[in-house]
């Protein structure tokens, strides 16, 4: 059976890559969506050698023109989209206090913003109307630091977004789910292991109706 395009945005050498190389392996086209044009290439021609489908585009997450053109780009190019994995975030050390307004305003816009964008772009070409749209949330939106106060800030909303995406879109055939990965990807224990995390997408997008929540939690 043909399998639809999985689109992927923010795809770095972690748990991104290990995304696009889980799904490009089950037989999904892979479109990976990424700022650095350079990483991308390498990463697309790895996965092609492998016989895999998989392209590169380039685009900020934080800018919703660029995001909504990059996933228009490669649906014309790969095909109806079965999965769609929102991936992009930034982690940095700042502030509940001071700092500067746009970088707090950039910052969500990757965060938070990007993730409705891109939803909001892949939800109406999904193949016959079903299929997945995928979020990796994060432990700071259960436990806040104050260290990486932008990022909790983001986390949580971004939570919060994929629930009521989830019940928004109940018997519709299109399962909305958070992974909420509560400990450092590639820290050392199995569980965080970036391929291991990277099954745990695809078994999502798998997943009987019935089975179907809003967070993947992941301790």
């Amino acid at each position: 059976m043909t399998l639809g395009t999985a689109v992927i945005v923010g795809v770095g050498p972690g748990i991104g890559l290990a995304i696009a190389r889980t799904f490009a392996r089950a037989g999904h086209p892979v479109a990976m969506l990424a700022r650095d044009e350079a990483r991308l290439g390498a990463y697309a021609a790895e996965l092609a050698s492998a016989g895999h489908e998989v392209r590169g585009y380039v685009a900020d997450a934080g800018d919703p023109d660029a995001l909504r053109g990059a996933i228009h780009r490669a649906i014309t190019e790969l095909g109806a989209p079965d999965v769609l994995v929102y991936n992009a975030g930034v982690r940095r050390r700042d502030s509940p206090l001071g700092g500067d307004d746009q970088d707090w305003a950039d910052v969500t816009a990757v965060n938070v913003l990007g993730a409705r964008v891109a939803a909001d772009a892949v939800l109406p070409e999904l193949r016959d109307g079903r299929g997945s749209l995928l979020f990796t949330g994060g432990g700071y939106a259960l436990s806040p630091s104050k260290e990486h106060a932008s990022l909790s800030v983001g986390k949580a909303a971004l939570r919060a977004y994929v629930h009521v995406l989830h019940d928004q879109l109940r018997g519709t055939g299109v399962h909305a789910t958070s992974v909420t990965i509560t400990r450092d990807i590639g820290g050392g224990e199995a569980r965080f292991d970036p391929e291991v995390l990277a099954q745990a997408y695809l078994d999502l997008h798998r997943q009987p109706a019935s089975a179907w929540q809003h967070e993947l939690m992941r301790y």
